[in-house]
């Protein structure tokens, strides 16, 4: 598909989605949508690895954009449909998503990576919430996401400081899954896609469902849906070659399908 403000090849099952915009805008964030849908939809994609080759991986929403609006509260309100959509179309894909930080992300870039299943950062990121700094309230599910991960209390604090916060510390909190050097940061988070875009997709998606709705469930209700992801996986194609590779002490070779 062709983007001004993104690019998105697909190779070996992995959609790379690379930003080539600095900063969010409405046009931007519908791209972002529609690029979303396109691997959703798209039954050779088996992982989303979404980076920047700018040193800002993304500033947020561009407030020179907003300034120029005549109705911001109506071109927001577009904006964030779009944005949010391409958020909720991430998190409930199959595929796992992952992103690569070699810079600073700022506002609904940060909100972006939290957003992902898993989150690589070279010793050169850094992230900061931003939207207060600008009279502005949080949006791209950061609300949602960096609770859960961090606590309310730490998540305030960004939210209420607009502090940076430096890799390693977005290590030590657990939003970032691994670092490395900013020299081999990038093949690393590559090969960890191109390595889960050979995995079982839809144990993968299973994974997905239930550490999510492991937050709203009872613990009966959970184990429930687990036996029923656990029943439907084992019953699949992935699950069948899967135990079949274990019992012939083989590698397995999984399709990524049901």
């Amino acid at each position: 598909m062709n983007f001004e403000h993104l690019s998105l090849t697909i190779e070996n099952n992995v959609a790379y989605l690379q930003l080539t915009r600095r900063a969010l805008h409405l046009d931007m964030a519908e791209e972002l949508l529609h690029a979303a849908i396109h691997c959703q939809h798209n039954n050779d994609v088996r992982a989303v690895f979404i980076f920047s080759e700018d040193s800002l991986f993304n500033a947020g929403g561009d407030l020179a954009f907003f300034a120029a609006q005549e109705n911001l509260g109506a071109a927001l309100s577009e904006m964030t449909t779009y944005l949010h959509g391409a958020l909720s179309v991430f998190n409930n894909m199959s595929a796992p998503v992952i992103a690569y930080v070699d810079g600073t992300a700022a506002g609904a870039g940060f909100s972006l990576c939290l957003a992902t299943d898993l989150l690589i950062a070279s010793e050169n990121a850094s992230f900061v919430m931003a939207y207060t700094a600008a009279g502005l309230s949080p949006d791209g599910s950061s609300t949602y996401f960096l609770p859960r991960i961090v606590g309310e209390r730490r998540s305030k604090e960004l939210m209420f400081s607009n502090r940076k916060l430096s890799a390693t510390e977005a290590l030590d909190w657990g939003i970032v899954n691994q670092l490395h050097s900013s020299e081999d940061g990038f093949e690393q988070a590559k090969s960890l896609a191109k390595n889960l875009a050979k995995g079982p997709t839809q144990a993968f998606a299973s994974v997905k469902f239930l550490v999510k709705s492991s937050s709203t469930e009872s613990l009966d209700t959970q184990m429930q849906l687990e036996t029923q992801h656990i029943a439907a996986n084992a019953q699949g194609k992935d699950g069948q070659a899967g135990i079949q590779a274990f019992l012939n002490k083989q590698q397995p070779r999984f399709s990524g399908e049901q």
